[in-house]
């Protein structure tokens, strides 16, 4: 496999642990053909522009690694694995390098002992916590089946393997098969009333070390979940690498983990997922571990479609104006006014960024698209890309610094995501929403594997073409799901209200549907 190769400005600076900006790159790796967003909604348009522009500037070279990586910005300069695999991964359209070495990054730096680390950071490389949300392992698989990168594949595997050894040597002191935390840090939950009173990180900086405290360690639903997200991943990576046997074992694995979280973690009184302390009392806090667990897939469908109508798409709980509050809204601890760096209430670009893992998946897709909508409002009001927000006004935190990656990426991907063409590992998403105002006269254009894919608006609806040959024409409010070919599969409900749709296609009569929202029509 051919491997790109980059300049490093001053191995000097690096070396004195300073950031350096990575902006030169051989002419003949740069993508001439990234993606292209146009539309003559102004006020969409700046705030998508400055929002590329702070996710530009924040792809830097961290010591003790090479390459350059898209780091979390604003007061934040390093990457950490709970989010920076995922940020790298929904960059990879504009950045492909940086989206490979987000991954890359805690692969090479990982311990011999298989440990991970949890950041890597301009001051240096962080092992006191384990620090984990969305898998690696599955943002890793993700990407690498997207780009054909068999060596990813490969390092991926052996790498997330070892870690799921580590994880369940070190963090199942307790010998029930479920992941332990240990501390605030573990979950990247900053100044939550989930951790209320814990240490924030573990002693000397090692996260084997459980701090001496009574009620510690705790069975962590979103931990364990995390494992569970990770060994599914891993199957998929087994079987692509030909290791049927060892896909099997994990697909076993992670059942086993996934069943022990629905029994030992799960209240149903609340519809709720809790830790369990080390006396095996629940910490009643409602928070977005919920989300967290919902995010890896853990609940089967009834199981979530009770979560959502109790929690997750309760007004009074997690459906804020601005959602999703890192508290509920309900819960006793739920603080506001909102204060700096909050999971006590503050709604967080990251809660938001990856959302769409999970409410795609349980046919949530229309309130999807009213919590993309919600958040491109308060950015466009904004316009300073900071880390959180007030769940009632929408309001981002002023003690917060400017330019946070997570919450440009939210203004880039929704964007795309709300009017033009989601590509995921099995399928390409072309939505279609023509009375927005990013919609309005717009152009998407993204290159893909297959070629161009291109979303042109005009009158009530989009056309829609791939590798120069016309998909269809869309007209109303839908999601129109192909295969990477262009083979249309299907159509989705992404409006809160029922639409006419008509579908267009060469040589082929108009039909069309009345989809109502969320509803899953096979063509």
């Amino acid at each position: 496999m051919q491997r790109r190769t980059f300049l490093i400005k001053s191995a000097e600076l690096i070396a004195a642990g300073a950031l350096v900006p990575a902006t030169w790159m051989p002419a003949e790796d740069r993508d001439e053909a990234g993606p292209f967003f146009s539309t003559a909604d102004v006020r969409w348009q700046a705030a998508y522009d400055k929002a590329c522009s702070i996710l530009a500037g924040n792809v830097r070279v961290l010591p003790r690694y090479n390459k350059p990586v898209l780091i979390e910005g604003a007061q934040y300069a390093g990457v950490w694995q709970e989010c920076g695999p995922q940020e790298g991964l929904m960059y990879r359209h504009f950045r492909p390098d940086a989206a490979r070495n987000n991954h890359i990054v805690f692969f090479a730096l990982q311990r011999p002992d298989g440990q991970l680390p949890a950041n890597n950071k301009r001051t240096g490389a962080g092992f006191g916590q384990i620090q984990m949300v969305v898998p690696i392992a599955a943002t890793a698989w993700d990407l690498a089946r997207i780009s054909g990168d068999e060596e990813l594949l490969s390092k991926a595997y052996e790498a997330c393997g070892r870690w799921d050894a580590w994880l369940m040597r070190y963090r199942n002191t307790r010998r029930t098969g479920l992941i332990e935390g240990f501390c605030t840090y573990d979950t990247g939950m900053d100044n939550s009333p989930r951790w209320a009173g814990m240490p924030r990180a573990c002693p000397g900086g090692d996260a084997k070390r459980c701090p001496p405290v009574p009620t510690l360690p705790r069975l962590c639903p979103d931990l364990s979940a995390t494992v569970y997200g990770g060994r599914v991943a891993l199957a998929g990576m087994a079987a692509a690498l030909g290791k049927s046997s060892e896909a099997d074992a994990w697909s076993a694995r992670a059942e086993e983990i996934r069943r022990l979280i629905v029994q030992r973690l799960y209240v149903p009184k609340d519809a709720a997922f809790y830790d369990l302390d080390a006396h095996d009392h629940f910490v009643r806090n409602l928070s977005v571990v919920i989300t967290r667990v919902c995010g890896a897939h853990v609940v089967e469908q009834p199981m979530f479609d009770e979560i959502w109508r109790r929690q997750i798409g309760n007004p009074h709980a997690f459906w804020a104006p601005y959602p999703i509050p890192s508290t509920a809204l309900d819960d006793p601890s739920f603080r506001r006014p909102i204060p700096h760096n909050s999971w006590g209430g503050a709604s967080q670009a990251l809660t938001a960024l990856r959302a769409p893992r999970w409410m795609d998946h349980y046919g949530r897709s229309a309130e999807l698209g009213r919590l993309m909508e919600r958040w491109c409002d308060a950015e466009q009001r904004d316009m300073s890309f900071r880390q959180q927000l007030d769940p009632i006004t929408g309001k981002f935190t002023e003690g917060d610094a400017p330019g946070y990656s997570p919450s440009s990426l939210v203004m880039v991907d929704f964007t795309w995501r709300l009017a033009g063409i989601s590509e995921e590992p099995d399928e390409l998403q072309w939505n279609v929403r023509p009375r927005m105002g990013a919609s309005r006269h717009a152009q998407f254009r993204l290159k893909l594997r297959s070629g161009a894919a291109e979303m042109s608006y005009g009158g009530d609806g989009a056309t829609l073409t791939l590798a120069g040959r016309r998909i269809a024409r869309v007209i109303g409010t839908a999601r129109l799901v192909t295969d990477h070919s262009g083979n249309i599969t299907g159509l989705v409900g992404i409006s809160p209200v029922e639409q006419k749709v008509h579908l267009q296609r060469a040589r082929k009569p108009t039909e069309w549907v009345m989809l109502r929202p969320n509803e899953r029509v096979k063509i």
